[in-house]
């Protein structure tokens, strides 16, 4: 029996049966006249698509979200905490086999794209790209748009799509629920050509979401819960493994007061003290005193102030979890502490460059003026870019030069320029940002030359008797 919800293609006749579904899909969409050999869900999503009088021809112009808004969009979605699920299931794969994974949120906007890089910069042109709103009722009848509406993992092949710009593609969508409530968070979408509707698709990309929905639930059992609930209904007879302790982690991207989580706490750190266990979580090794004064002052009392320093990080870590352990002669951690940071460069090294920039929430402790922590953000802003110029995807190029770092990086919005197709409307906006980047830098060169110019007549006129 035909699963109505998979793709299907005659071996003997595949070319005749795509021709076929062009004309099909003609008829209803010039002429109103649903044909038989059309699948009845794809039927229903076609007489939905044309209620809403959606052009077939080309994308619906919609609100562009700004890079910031995109960036909010992200960070506030429960599935941004699974990304690292996705990529190590879907995207890694999806580079081998020529095939793009976005992740779309409850309303069928799309917030992440990644895989193929070439087939990304051609989908680019139907405008499938992250913001981009790819619901029935913006675009018709689609993979991720039609399964958020059926509430079901669904297959769109070729001009079985309502919008034509999509004909040469097929896709296979599957709806993420909450684990709690079974309200519906979000679509996995595969796209690319035949493989994206093979038979082995849908149940990859069902195995998939079944791991993230898993994924969700144990992120949010809090350590200890299933102990307390067996000992409240007397089922406590055989102890139970208890799970690993993730450990403990430092936020230091964007922010100057890091963020110490330890055992599903978190609490806020002073600079300092974030300075501090950067340095010694970045180096795993241990650092004598002398070299950690020199990271973080270059004061000649540097050392006394380290360990009075010291002694105040202790009390600090004491009343907030026992597993932070710093040992002396090195200082050094005992323990793993991760950073935040570290997690980004772990994404580029595996080639998840979309899901490091989405991680990436700014420079490592912005206003740190310590030598140590002003060459660890050299360090990263550096490995980020130049993963960024040498394998980023137009719009992902695009998502880094609209970040604070790279704003006026006129290398890296040139760059945008060159990759973008020739007939991409994101060109004049490339464009017209060079423009008045130059011009502000002109502008602030002016500036300076007649500061200086300023400054060298008024002492003239000092040196004069």
């Amino acid at each position: 029996m035909i699963s109505p919800w998979t793709a299907f293609s005659p071996e003997d006749s595949e070319r005749a049966t795509f021709a076929q579904l062009e004309k099909d899909h003609e008829s209803a969409v010039s002429d109103k006249v649903m044909r038989s050999g059309v699948r009845r869900l794809v039927q229903e999503s076609w007489v939905r698509s044309l209620s809403l009088r959606l052009d077939p021809s080309t994308v619906a112009p919609e609100h562009e979200l700004s890079a910031n808004e995109l960036r909010d969009l992200r960070s506030r979605h429960p599935l941004s905490s699974v990304l690292p699920v996705v990529h190590n299931l879907l995207i890694r794969h999806a580079f081998d086999a020529g095939l793009i994974v976005a992740v779309g949120d409850e309303s069928g906007r799309l917030l992440w794209i990644d895989g193929d890089r070439v087939l990304r910069r051609k989908a680019e042109e139907m405008m499938f790209v992250e913001g981009a709103d790819w619901s029935e009722r913006r675009v018709g009848t689609s993979a991720p748009g039609t399964a958020l509406a059926l509430n079901h993992g669904i297959q769109i092949q070729r001009a079985e799509h309502f919008n034509r710009m999509a004909h040469p593609w097929s896709c296979t969508a599957v709806p993420i629920h909450d684990p709690e409530s079974g309200v519906v968070l979000g679509v996995i979408d595969i796209t690319g050509g035949a493989d994206a509707v093979a038979p082995q698709t849908l149940p990859l990309v069902e195995a998939a979401v079944a791991a993230i929905e898993a994924e969700l639930r144990i992120q949010r059992l809090g350590l200890g819960a299933d102990e307390q609930g067996a000992a409240r209904v007397g089922l406590a007879l055989t102890p139970t493994p208890r799970r690993r302790e993730a450990p403990a982690g430092l936020t230091i991207l964007g922010s100057d007061n890091g963020q110490l989580t330890v055992g599903g706490k978190t609490v806020e750190i002073s600079p300092r003290h974030a300075e501090i266990l950067t340095l010694l979580a970045w180096h795993r090794q241990g650092l004598s005193a002398d070299r950690l004064a020199l990271m973080l002052s270059d004061q000649a009392n540097g050392v006394d102030t380290v360990r009075a320093e010291m002694v105040r990080v202790r009390k600090v870590l004491d009343t907030l979890s026992p597993r932070i352990v710093i040992s002396s002669r090195p200082y050094r951690l005992e323990s793993p502490l991760e950073l935040d940071a570290q997690r980004v460069l772990a994404f580029l090294e595996r080639g998840a460059h979309r899901v490091a920039l989405g991680a990436y929430r700014g420079a490592v402790l912005p206003n740190s003026l310590a030598p140590g922590i002003v060459e660890l953000r050299a360090e990263v802003s550096a490995r980020l870019r130049e993963s960024m110029l040498s394998d980023a995807s137009p719009d992902l190029l695009l998502d880094y030069a609209r970040s604070e770092e790279a704003t006026y990086d006129t290398e890296v919005w040139r760059a945008c320029l060159e990759l973008l197709p020739p007939r991409s409307p994101k060109r004049a906006t490339v464009v017209a940002r060079l423009t008045r980047i130059e011009s502000e830098l002109s502008r602030m060169d002016a500036d300076l030359e007649l500061r200086e110019t300023g400054t060298h007549r008024n002492l003239s006129q000092r040196s004069m008797p």
